[in-house]
């Protein structure tokens, strides 16, 4: 199979309405969440902002860069979320549906190992949120560089890439000896908590849950400032041992967030992901040694 060609618009459109069909069919959707069960390995990372060496990097560690027609040896599950927006643009354009079409074509291919998660850049720009990150707007950058590539055929590229991005779960449960590990992007901020429907990982997804400052998904993918009383509440009522998260800043790739949550990043020059083998979970206190620089990886 020829390499996939990003800018041609009919091969980006199929490579995204491929992904999202893999996104809501694979056997391991379940309502909103993906759900997979030890034994396994898991590459768990935070926001990659289209940065094409790091995501290489992890997709290299989940054992899933084999070329095409050929099956991976040792595949692990991947997760992949808060894709597009990049810090540096070109022309003041960004052409970070690039990296977005690449990921829903590398799940395509591997619906049951890539894991696709829904983070609040994805869902700002599929909703035309006003999103200011170093003076730049980020939603209007990102449909320059487009409109800029695709011209007329604009239109048709962004309805696939609203697909591809609605048709994300919310987290990727894996289901573990020692307990359950939660990865998601982020989780509800304390003061939404008596807005947000804890259900919401046990169903479908609906419009409303997606709406700005009111959905339950909204609120999960904008999270920040967990405390542990949240963290506490969130593990009673899922069952969760322990949260991977994204979101926040980490300066050295990583922060721990009393009792159970590791926020990572896989985005910079000090960025990282975690491999964990889903039979033995680790603890929280035992993360920080686990972590792999992607500079390194």
């Amino acid at each position: 199979m020829p390499p996939l060609d990003l800018a041609n618009a009919e091969a980006v459109i199929e490579a995204l309405r491929a992904g999202a069909d893999a996104n809501r069919t694979a056997a391991c959707r379940t309502g909103s969440i993906d759900r997979v069960e030890a034994p396994g390995r898991l590459i768990a990372t935070g926001d990659i902002h289209d940065n094409p060496i790091n995501f290489a990097t992890v997709v290299a560690a989940a054992g899933l860069d084999a070329p095409e027609g050929e099956e991976p040896a040792d595949p692990a599950h991947l997760t992949l979320h808060e894709i597009i927006h990049p810090p540096t643009l070109v022309g003041g354009m960004d052409f970070s549906y690039r990296g977005l079409t690449r990921v829903a074509a590398l799940k395509a291919r591997f619906p049951g190992f890539v894991h696709t998660l829904l983070a609040n850049h994805e869902l700002a720009q599929v909703y035309g949120a006003g999103i200011v990150k170093n003076g730049v707007r980020v939603v209007d950058a990102f449909n320059a560089g487009v409109e800029y590539v695709f011209g007329e055929d604009a239109d048709a590229v962004q309805d696939a890439i609203k697909d591809f991005v609605l048709s994300m779960p919310l987290a990727l449960r894996c289901v573990c000896p020692q307990g359950d590990i939660l990865c998601a992007h982020s989780l509800p901020a304390a003061a939404n908590m008596a807005r947000f429907d804890p259900t919401i990982i046990n169903r479908d997804l609906t419009e409303d849950d997606y709406q700005p400052r009111s959905g339950s998904a909204y609120f999960m993918v904008w999270g920040r400032g967990y405390d542990a009383e949240l963290l506490e509440d969130l593990t009673e009522r899922w069952g969760v041992n322990l949260f991977i998260l994204g979101h926040e800043h980490a300066d050295h790739g990583y922060a721990l967030v009393e009792p159970n949550a590791l926020v990572l990043n896989t985005d910079h020059e000090q960025g990282v992901y975690l491999p964990i083998d889903l039979s033995s979970k680790p603890r929280l206190s035992e993360c920080p040694a686990m972590v792999v620089p992607v500079a390194g990886g």
